[in-house]
């Protein structure tokens, strides 16, 4: 069927010619609308809620707020993991859906289920759905910065929340724009208890008083001499002049008590829970830019640039925008990579054929056939909606070699059988129709069975479509565009390249002995083959006691998930001790910014305490994110590497209380969304009680810190926060003609300070807040004699219906499917994932005891590493079944189909020796570039039988069927075959050793799959080379024996 595809080709010729210059039209048009990005996107699908609860501790929270919430959400369609966060006044909810679930089907749902739970919820706790984004979201962030010193942090603040953000929020694919630290204006009501004591007004007569006296109504309109006057009554509050006029009540004299007389008004800034500060120089506001999930980063980092330059010139003079982390340019550097990769290989490539055919033309035939396979990959990537990232222009770089393979040996063929037409004619000119026969025939010859190899390398790839969640989402780009660019070279290789041959070689054609090079590796090539042959035996023995001795190493290869990528920004995570309040962490925060820029490649540092305005965020005020930029590498100090920065960072930024934790910022916040965990490893502890669960991962902790290549383990302290507690005496209020609310109004308005409303000026609105002054609640004492006025006007003391003191308590609380859990983070450093965590978990079972109803996971990348290998142990050999269907197919006989597979594991012999001396961990990109080597060494076994086969077949049709034949037709088909093959290892070497020597963004990835096939591909040639005649010698050697002992019985019956 193959070969008659291939005849057609040839007939209807204009018509492929003409389908060529579509399908590449058509790719060019695809490849300029693929989107841009460094990674592929790895979160999982997810949709927070965010409930705003004012004012209230954590655990308040988490009973009356997330509680509620995740035992509701644990019931969505789809949901697999409902994760909780309580912190100070804030409830995170995030419901983490199976893999290809539709985003915006599971907000639908998720919003279903919200409804029902939202009467179970507070009246004051304010529910609402995350952007349709994720933290990966995070593509550009910002800081304003005044330069002229005429604007304060309230007024910058005021600046981003009400003029760039909205301006933002209307570029395309822009899911959210967060704003970050600065101060938010507040007014500010100071109540003196004392006042209101001797008036008798109880403070809820302020709060309804100060709510009536801001608002505006209208009037319908009025009809005044043929027109219509609409009717508008003023009353927002405008100054600090209108809040002190509010009347509150008339003393029996019949004076009226203004709220100037019981109060002190003032602009003050609002309670915050996060703060931005700027290069060690001092606070600064900012923004964050949030895009869409799936959209195309580039694109939408471009636009935003663009509304900021034309925004600028909005802003005060002096004021200007600082960009602190800005991803296109990893992309940028990511894509530039390797596309100069791609270049590079097509011109190796170019060379290798040159330097073997001696034949400029024939060699642009293999040239020309690499774009089109590369473009057609495009067009199904563009249609399937895979963006061009590190990994699936990867994918095509991998497959460069393998895809030129088919268009390699059969010009070679074709170079054999033109030189065999001049042998046989000597003094004919091959012209026309007879020419157009030969290449056909030459063609058609090894065009099956190349087609057929070429499906090998495509299939093999099929472990790696079915890993799920992470791992899936990191490698299947790779696996689709490898699969794409395989699948396209081998339609290539039956339609376009016997076309293209045609026409191409054409003129003197070099005759293989002319080439200095072929006469050198068949001199080098024949004794050894003799050799191999006089013991079939013995050479087979050989290569299974290399198979055996290459165990060893594999012992001591390690095994992590995904080699570190070096994204060029870093971030800086250390974890203070809870309970931090926001004075000192700006304090912690200016000294290790400005630690950081003290090391020369640093260009900017950007440090948040806490948490930006977003539910992508959440973070409570202890943990620090600093971004830092590092200037263009041609700046850095000679010998520079970005660990040593690292290392050097380290030494640096030594700050008492601070954990230090340095990752790259794109993979932390995919690692913090899938686990929840901020470092390579996290183990939680489950359960009910909260003191219990401390104590355990406190153990936990201990236990770790001795596991050698444990760099730092941390547990979560879930009982460092502070609290002040008062616990009413329902008795003694009820004396004072008081419930237990009254007394609650008064802690959470007077003492905590309650936003009672809001002023409306122009477009901005500020709250407004009430509160008493610090002086009479800044210490236990103060609070005991906090003033009361009831209802009746009674005069009393806080202490007079409530016990108040101060205990411990958690700082907040985390749950996971509605169950409280406790974290430990572990950092890893100098050593292998797999085995450091089989130590660590040795180490746990051995000094730690669980009590009943509390349990352990091991998550962070290890849970993925352990997801995929369970994985790939079920599908890899199932696609070896594939491969094997597919050999059967091609040969059409069991033995030879069996005599590749076996050889198939003496190829990773060399895969796995370079990995161990390059001191690489098995990743499970390692494990994809073991997958693609397994396909490229099937084909090579395949193109070896092939000349076997043919060579033998030529003497069985003549005749010559004694054992000296068949060694003569192994040597022939052999030996004089050796420039094919050299010719495909050099062509796949060709194409991934740019890959081994780059370096730049992208490289460590490429590198961990392109090792195992660059050692494979100098061991898989050399055994495909001896051990595959030797074990065809032995089958056919055997077959003549059985059929010779057959014959005379034949005869005496």
């Amino acid at each position: 069927m193959i070969a008659r595809l291939i005849r057609w080709s040839i007939t209807n010729r204009f018509l492929v010619l003409l389908a060529t210059l579509m399908l590449s039209a058509w790719g060019v048009y695809s490849v300029a609308r693929t989107p841009l990005d460094a990674l592929p996107d790895l979160s999982d699908v997810q949709v927070i809620i965010r409930t705003t609860y004012p004012g209230q501790a954590p655990r308040i929270v988490e009973n009356q707020v997330t509680y509620p919430l995740t035992t509701t959400m644990l019931s969505v369609p789809g949901a697999k993991t409902v994760r909780g966060y309580s912190f100070f006044g804030d409830s995170y909810v995030y419901v983490l859906f199976e893999d290809g679930t539709d985003l915006y089907w599971a907000r639908s749902r998720v919003l279903e289920y919200l409804n029902q739970v939202q009467s179970r919820l507070p009246a004051s706790a304010k529910a609402s759905l995350g952007p349709d984004a994720t933290g990966v979201g995070w593509i550009y962030q910002y800081a304003l910065v005044d330069r002229g010193g005429t604007q304060d942090a309230g007024q910058l603040r005021a600046l981003q929340d009400w003029f760039l953000k909205y301006e933002l929020k209307t570029v395309p694919n822009v899911a959210e724009v967060a704003s970050v630290g600065g101060m938010v204006r507040q007014y500010q009501v100071v109540l003196d208890p004392g006042k209101l004591a001797t008036y008798g007004i109880p403070h809820t007569q302020v709060v309804e008083a100060i709510q009536k006296a801001n608002q505006e109504a209208g009037g319908s309109v009025l009809e005044l001499g043929e027109a219509e006057y609409m009717v508008r009554a003023s009353g927002y509050l405008q100054s600090l002049d209108d809040f002190r006029q509010v009347p509150l009540m008339t003393t029996d004299a019949g004076v009226s008590v203004r709220l100037g007389n019981v109060a002190r008004i003032q602009m003050g800034p609002e309670m915050r829970r996060g703060i931005g500060e700027l290069d060690g120089e001092g606070e600064a506001a900012g923004g964050v830019i949030v895009m869409r999930s799936g959209k195309n980063a580039l694109e939408t980092i471009a636009a935003v640039k663009a509304k900021l330059k034309t925004l600028q010139a909005s802003l005060p003079k002096g004021v200007e925008i600082v960009p602190v982390y800005d991803r296109s340019t990893l992309i940028e550097r990511a894509v530039e990579n390797l596309s100069h990769k791609l270049l590079e290989e097509f011109a190796v490539v170019a060379v290798v054929c040159f330097v073997f055919l001696f034949h400029l033309r024939s060699a642009l035939v293999a040239i020309i056939s690499l774009p089109l396979g590369i473009l057609a990959a495009f067009i199904v990537m563009h249609y399937q909606g895979v963006n061009a990232n590190i990994m699936s222009l990867g994918g095509i770089a991998i497959a460069i070699g393998a895809m030129v393979d088919a268009a390699v040996v059969m010009i070679e063929n074709a170079h054999k059988h033109l030189e065999h037409w001049e042998q046989a004619h000597p003094d004919q000119t091959l012209e026309g129709a007879e020419r157009w026969k030969v290449i056909g025939d030459s063609a058609a010859e090894v065009g099956p069975a190349l087609f057929f190899s070429l499906l090998i390398i495509t299939l093999s790839f099929v472990p790696v479509f079915t890993l799920e969640a992470q791992e899936g989402r990191l490698f299947s780009p790779l696996a689709f565009t490898k699969t794409y660019a395989m699948a396209a070279a081998a339609g290539l290789s039956v339609t376009l390249i016997p076309v293209l041959m045609g026409y191409l070689i054409r003129g003197r054609i070099p005759s293989e002995q002319s080439n200095p090079l072929n006469r050198f590796l068949i001199a080098i090539y024949r004794p050894l083959l003799n050799a191999v042959l006089q013991g079939p035996k013995r050479t087979l023995a050989v290569a299974t006691v290399l198979l055996l001795l290459s165990l060893w190493p594999l012992q001591h290869i390690g095994g992590e998930f995904m080699p570190k990528l070096d994204e060029g920004d870093l971030l800086y995570m250390p974890t203070a001790l809870p309970g931090l309040s926001a004075g000192k962490a700006a304090e912690l925060l200016q000294q290790t910014d400005r630690l950081i820029k003290t090391v020369p490649e640093v260009a900017s540092v950007y440090g948040k305490a806490g948490r930006a305005e977003t539910a992508t965020d959440p973070a409570p005020m202890e943990m620090f994110e600093t971004t830092i930029q590092f200037k263009p590498k041609d700046q850095w100090r000679p010998g520079m590497t970005q660990d040593r920065l690292v290392e050097e960072l380290d030494r640096i930024v030594k700050v008492p209380g601070l954990a230090n934790i340095w990752v790259p910022p794109i993979r932390n916040r995919i690692d913090m969304l899938a686990t929840g965990i901020k470092s390579p490893v996290g183990v939680k502890v489950a359960g009910t009680d909260l003191a219990t669960i401390d104590r355990l991962t406190g153990e936990i902790e201990r236990a770790l810190k001795d596991v050698p290549g444990v760099s730092s383990a941390l547990a979560e302290r879930l009982t460092g926060g502070r609290y002040v507690d008062v616990n009413i005496r329902r008795d003694a209020a009820a004396r004072f003609g008081m419930n237990i609310a009254d007394v609650q109004s008064l802690i959470s308005s007077a003492v905590g300070g309650e936003n009672i409303g809001e002023t409306v000026e122009g477009l901005q609105r500020f709250p407004i807040n009430l509160r008493y002054p610090r002086e009479t609640r800044d210490s236990l004492e103060k609070l005991r004699t906090l003033p009361i006025v009831n209802e009746r006007g009674q005069r009393l003391v806080l202490s007079d219906v409530a016990d108040i003191r101060v205990t411990d308590g958690p700082p907040m609380l985390r749950s996971e499917n509605a169950r409280l859990s406790g974290w430990v983070y572990v950092d890893i450093r100098g050593r292998d994932l797999r085995s450091a965590v089989q130590d660590m978990q040795k180490a746990v079972a051995a000094k730690v005891k669980l009590p009943p109803g509390y349990s352990v996971s091991w998550s962070g990348q290890f849970e993925f590493l352990e997801r995929a290998t369970a994985k790939l142990k079920v599908v890899v050999p199932f696609t070896l079944l594939i491969i094997f269907v597919l050999l059967y197919l091609t040969f059409g006989a069991f033995d030879e189909a069996l005599l590749i597979m076996a050889t198939l594991p003496f190829a990773l012999v060399g895969g796995i020796w370079l990995l161990y001396l390059l001191g690489y961990n098995l990743s499970v990109a390692g494990a994809v570039g073991f997958i693609a080597l397994a396909g490229v060494s099937a084909e090579f076994g395949v193109i070896m039988l092939l000349y076997l086969k043919q060579a033998w077949g030529e003497r069985i049709d003549k005749g010559q069927v004694s054992v000296d034949d068949l060694l003569d037709a192994i040597r022939d088909g052999a030996v004089l075959r050796v420039r094919p093959k050299a010719m495909t290892v050099a062509v796949i070497l060709a194409g991934l050793l740019p890959i081994m020597w780059g370096a730049g963004t992208g490289s460590e990835v490429m590198q961990r799959i392109a090792a195992p096939m660059v050692g494979g591909m100098i061991t898989a040639p050399l055994l495909s080379m001896f051990v595959i005649p030797a074990a065809y010698l032995l089958i056919r050697r055997s077959k003549k024996a059985r059929r010779a002992t057959q014959a005379p019985h034949m005869k005496h019956a």
